[in-house]
């Protein structure tokens, strides 16, 4: 007898119920049509809607479980509720399928990281890494330099966003890692959890605009750096100290050239040696204050705690 897999698949919604529904007709598609290797339930994280769902969800033959938060608290952290609420709640499963609901991630291409799971002897959470992407020049060009921003001051490559596959076996180590609150894949990055990468392309979004505007994206992109603090403080301690040596070889040049030589010194040398002490000073300072944040971070220990969820649930409804 063949053994189903049952598939959760997690997406969370702010106001986008339209797409939301055609991602749910998809998936419904989907399972009439793999020869039933695998059964998908449905989660969706309300992440504080202003409106209310629409009567579509109910017409769905998929089992969906729509968890509804108090407030908003953003895609990411809605991501990170949605994930300890599987690992709490719910015991039966095989895998777990983190997507957007706007159609930017295909439902067809789930098969595509599931079937890299089966492959790999090795538990691993499978990202999609992007091959071709819809957005305009604008975000592309920007994605880009964020990639480059992101790897020279992390030492990392990020070449992939939520859209990803997660055995069971390491949901548990997932939640309790408290960078996903911030950026979901850059935490599981940052804590050598195992995963690899399934080349796929970026479909186009269903229905409306997306809800991210510039600001949004700009936060989005500083939070999976932020989650890689440790790296950075030695970063910018490097490079402080970098610029203090410069500045000092400055000093110790225009001193001796005024000291030890003959040569015409211009007036404004003494200008410039005041100018390159304040930069030195500078430098030092925000070597201190780097040295002192970086301490006071590691001073503190919390413990992982993998119920944070309970805190944001106003309801939960079976549709």
């Amino acid at each position: 007898m063949k053994e189903v897999k049952k598939v959760y698949c997690l997406t969370p919604v702010y106001n986008d119920w339209e797409s939301c529904s055609i991602l749910l007709s998809h998936i419904e598609r989907l399972q009439m049509e793999q020869n039933d290797n695998y059964e998908f339930h449905i989660i969706i994280v309300n992440d504080g809607s202003s409106e209310e769902p629409q009567t579509l969800l109910s017409t769905s033959k998929l089992p969906i479980t729509l968890v509804n938060l108090k407030i908003n608290i953003g895609h990411q952290r809605a991501i990170a509720v949605g994930l300890q609420y599987i690992h709490n709640e719910i015991h039966d499963f095989d895998y777990v399928v983190v997507m957007d609901s706007d159609g930017e991630d295909k439902p067809e291409d789930i098969l595509a990281l599931l079937m890299k799971n089966k492959q790999d002897s090795k538990d691993k959470i499978i990202f999609a890494q992007r091959n071709k992407r819809q957005e305009s020049t604008l975000f592309k060009t920007g994605y880009f330099f964020y990639k480059r921003l992101f790897s020279y001051l992390t030492g990392q490559k990020i070449s992939f966003g939520n859209f990803s596959s997660i055995p069971k076996s390491l949901l548990i180590k997932v939640v309790h890692q408290n960078n996903i609150w911030n950026h979901y894949s850059g935490g599981i990055i940052q804590s050598k959890i195992p995963f690899d990468k399934v080349l796929l392309d970026r479909g186009k979004r269903y229905k409306g605009v997306s809800k991210m505007n510039f600001n949004s994206l700009v936060l989005h992109g500083l939070s999976s750096i932020a989650v890689y603090f440790d790296q950075i403080s030695i970063k910018i301690l490097k490079l402080s100290l970098a610029g203090i040596f410069l500045c000092f070889l400055s000093l110790l040049y225009i001193l001796g050239e005024k000291l030890f030589t003959t040569y015409a010194i211009p007036g404004w040398a003494s200008s410039l040696v005041l100018i390159i002490s304040g930069i030195i000073l500078q430098f030092f300072s925000v070597t201190l204050i780097v040295l002192l944040l970086q301490l006071s971070t590691r001073k503190n220990i919390s413990a992982p705690n993998a119920k944070i969820y309970l805190d944001f649930i106003e309801n939960i409804k079976k549709v």
